[in-house]
């Protein structure tokens, strides 16, 4: 427990990811300041994705693309196994909370995985990055449908009345163009991003804390820490943490029940585990129209904020664990 403890306060990520969330609790950003943000953070998640695909071979993204076990998988963790645990949480806690915020926890569960970071935590592990790529991208194109219909099944709201199909072309603007095109240019980056490590290493992390930032200023800038007291948060707090664990859990033996190599564990592990804050703020600005959508968002917000700590710390250790032989043979294989 006091190794656990050290590490949480001596990692120098997470201290990071510390500030950023006092910082924009402090300096949230506002207005023009806040546009500025948002074009920042798209323009870095683009970078990070120029470099994924710079760095990774052909190959290997088409044996992402072909892994099928893997991505079915992690459709069935996130838009199966968590709604059910979404269904038993909303069940157990009517009552104690608010129904916006009980609606808002089931709407979490609803959610597709992340994507920058599901890829950024699977590329710090050393997981499949090519997978953790298909994974993530197949998990929020299919949330633009799978998404609103659930809502619509399990909440009772008409999720396909007026939904905004572009984030389907925000989708592929913002990560599958930067990823195509850094896949045409490998032939001349290839060699210097194999010299400079540490410069996609950079970029995961800068990429993340950018998002924690523009996530947490919005949230300050929306005042919804102030229409819950502190018995709701607690709740909340407690129920989030509990749906991470049991998910964590739940992927961490699913991918070892069917005998996936360690490489493929790793991007099932944080591929199948994430809830996106990008995808479902908007979501629920449409979904949830003339309800009370800041404290729908709420128990998100704060589920995004616990899964990017927890994620973290569990990428910085398989970071440091050493690698097997047929790890590092398949790692090396795919630079090739």
């Amino acid at each position: 427990m006091h190794l656990f403890v050290r590490k949480i306060l001596l990692d120098p990520f997470l201290l990071l990811l510390l500030s950023a969330m006092l910082i924009a609790a402090v300096l949230p950003a506002r207005g023009e300041a806040a546009d500025l943000l948002h074009w920042i953070v798209t323009a870095a998640i683009a970078l990070l994705f120029f470099l994924y695909g710079a760095k990774l071979s052909p190959a290997a993204v088409a044996s992402g693309l072909l892994h099928w076990r893997l991505q079915s998988l992690v459709l069935v963790c996130t838009y199966g196994i968590f709604p059910v645990l979404g269904l038993v949480a909303s069940h157990l806690l009517r009552g104690h909370l608010p129904d916006d915020l009980v609606l808002g926890i089931l709407f979490l569960c609803l959610l597709p995985s992340t994507v920058q970071s599901s890829i950024a935590f699977t590329s710090i592990a050393r997981g499949n990055v090519a997978a953790a790529i298909t994974s993530a991208s197949l998990s929020n194109l299919a949330g633009v449908f799978v998404t609103p219909l659930l809502v619509g099944l399990v909440i009772g709201t008409h999720g396909g009345d007026g939904f905004d199909l572009s984030s389907v072309g925000d989708i592929a603007l913002q990560i599958l163009l930067p990823f195509a095109i850094g896949q045409l240019c490998r032939p001349l980056v290839s060699a210097f991003l194999q010299r400079h490590a540490r410069l996609t290493q950079f970029t995961d992390r800068g990429a993340i804390l950018l998002v924690v930032y523009s996530a947490f200023s919005e949230g300050m800038v929306a005042g919804i820490w102030s229409h819950v007291d502190g018995t709701d948060l607690l709740w909340i707090l407690a129920t989030a943490c509990v749906l991470l664990a049991l998910i964590l859990a739940i992927t961490a033996l699913l991918g070892k029940l069917f005998g996936f190599s360690r490489e493929d564990q790793i991007t099932i592990l944080f591929c199948g585990s994430k809830k996106s804050l990008a995808t479902g703020v908007p979501m629920a600005g449409i979904l949830f129209a003339g309800q009370s959508v800041s404290l729908v968002v709420l128990p998100l917000m704060i589920f995004h904020q616990i899964q990017l700590f927890v994620c973290a710390l569990l990428a910085e250790r398989f970071a440091s664990q050493p690698e097997t032989a047929s790890t590092a043979v398949q790692t090396s294989e795919r630079r090739v």
